[in-house]
């Protein structure tokens, strides 16, 4: 039974790290199609939305299988646990990397310039979260999802920022809230996919410690 058990665990994580990478990937290009007004990788980021779906669907599948047939305890038990969590926060963030393509396709169609915010220093932080929070991941390494988790008050402060700006901008030009409220969403989504890549880190704690970090400051 312990032999059956740690073959498929094998094959879990390996399903799931070839998830992380096609999110990190999607995401990566749905920042660039941003980022570049690129209208057709825009598209291919919302065409692998379906493959992420499918992806998420299957490992959900794969754990609540071990689950029932092995009823693993200890590390195991939380390995399991935690990837069925993960999984989940890296479909959310496929979701959110289509999102960003639909909104950078409707912003290549409009004309105006970048509100006055550092919108390059945003999506790179968020990028650089997910990516180090699957790597914490990977090598299990604490200390790589504590950064993560540290840095997600930045990338809340950049939003609440861009907030702050939408409200200035629209009440000087209101003739540019469609270019604004595309932003904003934007902006929103960026932080959400902070909230999931911490989530993710968080996990990788437990996983590795069995340690619950979540809401450990309220």
């Amino acid at each position: 039974m312990s032999i059956h058990l740690q073959n498929e665990l094998r094959k879990l994580k390996k399903k799931i790290f070839s998830q992380c990478t096609v999110v990190e990937e999607n995401l990566r290009f749905a920042i660039k199609s941003l980022l570049d007004k690129d209208k057709q990788l825009a598209d291919k980021v919302i065409a692998k939305d379906n493959e992420i779906d499918s992806f998420e669907i299957e490992i959900e599948e794969d754990c609540l299988k071990m689950l029932a047939l092995y009823q693993p305890v200890a590390t195991d038990l939380r390995m399991i646990v935690s990837i069925l969590k993960i999984n989940s926060d890296l479909e959310r963030v496929g979701d959110l990397a289509e999102n960003i393509a639909q909104r950078s396709k409707t912003l290549a169609d409009i004309e105006g310039e970048i509100p006055d915010f550092d919108f390059n220093d945003m999506c790179n932080i968020s990028l650089k979260m997910l990516n180090d929070s699957i790597d914490s991941l990977v090598d299990l390494d604490i200390k790589k999802a504590q950064v993560v988790i540290d840095t997600d008050n930045e990338i809340d402060d950049m939003n609440s920022k861009m907030y702050d700006i939408f409200v200035d901008e629209v009440t000087k030009y209101p003739k540019k809230m469609k270019l604004y409220l595309n932003y904003l969403s934007v902006s929103r989504h960026l932080e959400r996919i902070a909230d999931h890549a911490t989530n993710i880190s968080e996990d990788v704690i437990y996983m590795i410690e069995g340690t619950i970090v979540r809401h450990a400051d309220s």
